[in-house]
């Protein structure tokens, strides 16, 4: 980028003036990001490694055509932007369908609440990876393997548009991973913890309690009995909510997933009940402080709060400006790119289900045997069906919490689990630890959070 952000600005309007008659669209990004990457596995630094990039994109579409071309070097700019106009004019054979937005110039920081992580040294950054790396391998002797990451990241984004839109954005992210794997004989098991942060580097100094928990649920698992499969009443946490919402009903909410597939844009009909009358989902970046919360997406369209279904009925899904013009709907702030080597696309912002008034408490009532899952291990979606593995579970015998076990999984249609959801509860919790896929733009941070809910007739994996 060049010295001042004036001399910046002078640049980029004089680029956008000069080639924007040839297409219908055309933007300019520039981006300036630095960060640090910390990987210990066990005793071992697999990586230790802080960086700076500067780069670029340009976005041009003609005819409905589009043409992006990535650079690292200010100088090439003028080439950058003739590459994706040609580009653009190459494929463009339609009609270019943008909803329209007010053209924008602000200049926002999202703001810290404590120590910016740039400010640590990395010495000290790798310090706290290895006080965390001895609180999970002193749990117990039977932890074999342990792995802590740490990462931060600081971005300052700059958008021109041909519309008259100039906004420069910056944020700090930061996010941290723990694993550790028990094992006795041929018995392996594996617990896992993460959480992120916009806010401030203390976020992560304090994390003890959760990084021992992980260590800890791996070892107790050792001893556990495995559940037995079958289709039970499943209780679950906020934090498997959080990750239910995400995973199995917010990328379908993705209106280039349903613009791209008519099948799916058929089932996610707006005004089409999904589950029960008490049923709230949101979606949005308007939300201040959580990892999926900015002032404007990778378009310079401001940040929405977007209600997906409200009373249990579809009303609402997540765009960008262009599946909004070719729907005929409004654009809500969703698109996002990983960082200047991509286009923006679709993506989620904090998603989450309202809370509800029944008492937690109260959600185990009448169970006869029944499932309590909490927390996640791993999980994945295919479409409309979806397989979550949780960290850690009991049964449920007449109503009250009894046995723990192990391995459970939880697997279902979606659509199918909106409608099973008999009651939700009156707690709620936001976990930070999101880093979304998409696209190949994986690790894009993002919210979830959700209250505990009870859910009827889930497939529970275990032994038969």
């Amino acid at each position: 980028m060049t010295s001042t952000l004036v001399d910046t600005q002078n640049l980029l309007s004089d680029l956008i003036a000069r080639y924007s008659s040839r297409v219908d669209y055309l933007m300019i990004r520039l981006e300036q990001a630095e960060g640090t990457d910390i990987l210990l596995r066990g005793d071992k630094v697999e990586t230790l490694s802080e960086g700076i990039s500067i780069g670029g994109h340009i976005r041009a579409c003609y005819k409905g055509g589009w043409g992006l071309s990535s650079f690292n070097q200010l100088s090439t700019i003028e080439e950058r932007i003739t590459e994706a106009i040609a580009a653009a004019r190459m494929v463009g054979d339609e009609q270019t369908t943008l909803a329209p937005i007010e053209p924008v110039q602000a200049v926002c920081t999202l703001p810290l609440k404590g120590k910016n992580p740039r400010q640590v040294s990395l010495a000290e950054k790798k310090e706290l990876c290895d006080r965390y790396t001895e609180l999970l391998r002193t749990v117990d002797h039977r932890i074999t393997t342990t792995s802590v990451r740490y990462s931060d990241s600081s971005q300052k984004v700059i958008i021109a548009t041909s519309e008259g839109t100039l906004i420069q954005q910056s944020w700090v992210d930061m996010e941290m991973r723990f694993a550790a794997t028990a094992r006795n004989g041929e018995i392996v098991q594996t617990g896992r913890e993460t959480t992120g942060s916009r806010q401030a580097y203390e976020d992560l100094i304090n994390l003890d309690k959760q990084v021992k928990s992980a260590a800890t649920r791996a070892v107790a698992a050792l001893s556990l009995p495995s559940v037995k499969g079958n289709t039970y009443t499943v209780v679950i946490d906020p934090i498997l909510t959080g990750l239910f919402v995400h995973e199995a009903f917010g990328h379908l909410s993705e209106a280039d997933m349903a613009y791209e597939n008519p099948d799916l844009l058929e089932v996610m009909t707006i005004g089409r009940r999904f589950g029960p009358e008490e049923l709230q989902i949101f979606d949005g970046a308007a939300p201040q402080g959580h990892r999926g919360s900015y002032f404007y997406d990778d378009e310079g369209t401001p940040a929405t709060t977007t209600q997906l279904i409200k009373d249990g009925i579809l009303v609402g899904r997540l765009h960008s400006r262009e599946t909004a013009g070719k729907l005929g709907e409004t654009p809500t702030g969703n698109a996002r790119c990983l960082n200047y080597h991509f286009n923006p696309i679709v993506r989620m912002t904090n998603t989450w289900i309202e809370a509800g008034k029944t008492p937690v408490a109260d959600l185990f009532t009448d169970i006869k045997e029944g499932v309590y899952a909490r927390n996640w291990l791993g999980g994945m979606t295919n479409g409309e069906m979806f397989t979550f593995s949780a960290g850690e579970a009991w049964m449920i015998r007449n109503g009250k919490i009894a046995e723990p076990v192990k391995d459970v999984t939880l697997s279902g249609n979606v659509f199918q689990t909106l409608a099973d959801i008999e009651a939700i509860g009156d707690d709620f919790y936001w976990d930070e630890s999101g880093g979304c896929g998409k696209g190949g733009q994986n690790g894009l941070p993002v919210g979830c959070g959700g209250p505990s809910l009870r859910i009827r007739d889930v497939v529970v994996g275990g032994e038969t």
